[in-house]
């Protein structure tokens, strides 16, 4: 039914001109499911919605920011969402990444989708993957239109894959990491699929920069990772998109889980969670005015 009510509001908004693209989900040629970007009415049947819908579809819409040629506006567009999708529009909302007068949300309320989804599996075992069995967000926080039933679940993050590497000694937790990064082959598809990644020009990949040489040793791997966890401090919204596509198994998720952990027991804030709330870093209470 969701299916069916994706396509039909798809049909109508491209009908009616309201937006040029609707971005969503459809099946590929290998019997995975990938985006899909409908420009026509007549295309909206590739539409589809099941439990292997798992990309993060909002990294799309920095190539719909830009207009198409000098002078028009930028194009209009209406977007599929899951729960922790929305985080993610709502982190680039307040970035200023994206205008909301350009955007038609398509909220999905989510049971989850499951392991081997997407790219390098088959989605066929039925294990929901691990964000989703500790995800307590069922339903979208930022829509237009929202689709299906919103399960009710009473889950708690209780961070417990952090806590089994914080019990680690210092030493071993730095032999953990080394031996990560160093099978790592800086191909920057964690950078790639991240919606928090949007820089232009990324410092880790400029030939002349003082931070970052472009060798593959690990000392740059290991620079790499640690710093673009630092640039999604506060930013993260654990779609855990950055670990999926990842060739070398590299559970780059924990990097960015421990700070998320952090923030939220430093500052009670989590990316994403309010469409009101701005970036942490840009943010004062009341009183904190006088500190700067």
């Amino acid at each position: 039914m969701s299916e069916q009510q994706i396509q039909d509001q798809a049909r109508g908004l491209l009908e009616e001109g309201q937006v040029d693209c609707v971005i969503g989900y459809e099946m590929g040629s290998r019997g995975q499911v990938r985006p899909a970007f409908i420009y026509t009415p007549q295309d909206v049947e590739r539409l589809v919605w099941n439990d292997g819908c798992t990309h993060n579809l909002t990294v799309y819409l920095h190539d719909k920011k830009k207009p198409p040629k000098r002078g028009a506006d930028p194009p209009t567009v209406s977007i599929v969402v899951k729960p922790c999708d929305s985080r993610a529009l709502n982190v680039l909302l307040a970035e200023g990444q994206i205008a909301r007068e350009r955007l038609h949300i398509i909220g999905l309320a989510c049971e989850g989708v499951v392991e081997g989804a997407g790219f390098g599996g088959s989605a066929q075992n039925g294990k929901l993957q691990d964000r989703c069995q500790r995800c307590s967000e069922r339903t979208p926080i930022i829509y237009d239109v929202l689709i299906g039933e919103p399960p009710v679940v009473e889950i708690t993050d209780d961070f417990g894959d952090v806590a089994a590497l914080q019990a680690m000694t210092p030493g071993e937790r730095m032999a953990f990491w080394l031996k990560h990064f160093d099978r790592c082959i800086r191909c920057y598809a964690c950078r790639q699929a991240c919606p928090g990644c949007y820089c232009k020009t990324c410092m880790f990949e400029r030939d002349d920069s003082m931070w970052i040489g472009m060798a593959n040793e690990v000392e740059e791997k290991q620079f790499f990772h640690l710093g673009r966890a630092y640039h999604l401090a506060s930013r993260c919204i654990e779609c855990n998109e950055c670990e999926r596509v990842c060739p070398m198994d590299i559970p780059i998720s924990l990097l960015n889980r421990k700070l998320v952990q952090d923030v939220q027991e430093l500052f009670g804030y989590r990316a994403g969670l309010d469409d009101q709330l701005g970036p942490l870093l840009t943010m004062f209470d009341e009183g904190e005015e006088s500190l700067i």
